[in-house]
């Protein structure tokens, strides 16, 4: 592929840069208490007394609360009514009120006391100690247990199956907000092909990527980021050992950025200067097996057809069988939203049926050990009429990004 865009620097690129944030809507306080009204009704169905949800995706979703994980408890307390109520330490109640968007009762607890105290007095002020309560699973463990002791006649569940029913199918705002997360990483990729030069590190690319996404609007610059080249590709998350571009080399580079908390993730691969035959033909085998994925991916069909169809096209030309390499040792996909992997799981054995609103990575990554690995890594959101992409593949090794004609 072509190297560098009109040979401007890392710097030069950066200088021109304008922020797109301007186009960002956040989620609204009625679009939380939407939120909040639909785990209520799943909390009805399974006869939920009260939902517990520390510091996680969870409490963003729910509440617009994005607040760090700790060992010091802080917390939204969903009840059989009324907004939420926040448990959090007493030195921390000037910061968290500053964050709230729904809701303003917050409960301290000194170092000296107990947060679950709290807690269980509040369960037990609405439902009695032998309530049902339900623990975000993406907090820490502790905290289940901490509760258990805290309220021992009270049965604790899950909560799962309530939190991954609302957040499963993404609203028109969810996936507008993906897309412009999305938008902004496909562009840095381009911008970041443009300023590799013979001799530079994965460390440079990753810097520039960063400083490319907070220079477009992302929330922080990047999310994560993997930059690999030559023999590095062939792994899906890299191989240790310092590495320098080199004529010749595959490149891949995995990386994402949030806007409001939504993610991007978005992989691309190409050769640094001239694709070799073996290469190219890889290269167009992935291509063509993440059509292959798309393709399957209709209203109503299981989540694990998705990862068949791609498999089976790739067993078709020799790779394989199943997860063994040279093949695809990973699954084909997973969902995104607030978390970069999320429900529902694009991989075998995985039944749920595809349904409008859900979004997914499709990137069956295909593994040459001791030689290079392919990943074209992009993502969809189902709708009544089938698949779409929120950013379009890759087509042509020669000229992945289009950067010359």
């Amino acid at each position: 592929m072509t190297k560098g865009v009109g040979g401007l620097s890392a710097p030069a690129v950066l200088s021109t840069l304008k922020s797109r944030r301007a186009a960002v809507q956040p989620i609204t306080a009625e679009e939380f208490r939407a939120r909040i009204e639909a785990v209520r009704a799943q909390m009805a169905a399974r006869k939920v007394d009260a939902l517990l949800l520390p510091a996680s995706s969870n409490l963003l979703y729910f509440t617009g609360l994005d607040w760090h994980p700790s060992e010091r408890l802080t917390a939204a307390l969903i009840l059989k009514d009324g907004d939420p109520i926040y448990v959090c330490p007493a030195f921390e109640e000037p910061k968290l009120r500053g964050h709230l968007t729904i809701g303003d009762r917050i409960l301290t607890w000194q170092e000296d006391e107990s947060a679950y105290a709290l807690v269980a007095d509040l369960v037990r002020g609405q439902s009695g100690g032998g309530a049902t309560v339900a623990v975000d699973a993406l907090g820490y463990a502790g905290v289940f247990f901490d509760l258990a002791a805290s309220l021992p006649q009270a049965t604790l569940v899950d909560a799962r199956p309530l939190t991954e029913a609302c957040r499963r199918v993404k609203s028109a705002h969810e996936i507008a907000l993906l897309s412009h997360a999305k938008a902004i990483t496909l562009e840095v990729h381009r911008l970041a092909a443009g300023i590799l030069r013979p001799g530079i590190t994965p460390d440079e690319v990753v810097a520039f990527i960063g400083q490319a996404h907070r220079a477009l609007g992302a929330d922080g610059g990047n999310t994560f980021c993997a930059v690999q080249f030559g023999e590095a590709t062939a792994y899906p998350h890299g191989a240790p050992g310092e590495w320098f571009l080199k004529e010749g080399d595959p490149v891949l580079i995995d990386t994402g950025c949030a806007i409001e908390g939504y993610k991007s993730d978005i992989t691309r691969c190409y050769a640094f200067g001239h694709a070799s035959i073996e290469y190219r033909r890889v290269w167009e085998d992935e291509r063509d097996a993440q059509m292959a994925a798309f393709n399957a991916a209709q209203i109503g069909v299981p989540c694990e057809a998705v990862d068949i169809a791609a498999r089976s096209f790739l067993e078709s030309r020799g790779y394989g069988p199943g997860y063994q390499v040279p093949g695809c040792p990973h699954r084909t996909g997973h969902g995104v939203g607030l978390d970069l992997h999320e429900p529902a799981y694009i991989v075998g054995g995985n039944k749920q049926p595809l349904e409008a609103g859900l979004c997914f990575s499709v990137e069956p990554m295909l593994c040459l050990y001791g030689k290079f690995g392919v990943r074209f890594e992009d993502h969809v959101y189902m709708t009544e009429d089938g698949p779409r992409w929120f950013t379009t593949p890759p087509t042509d090794v020669d000229n992945p990004f289009g950067l010359h004609h």
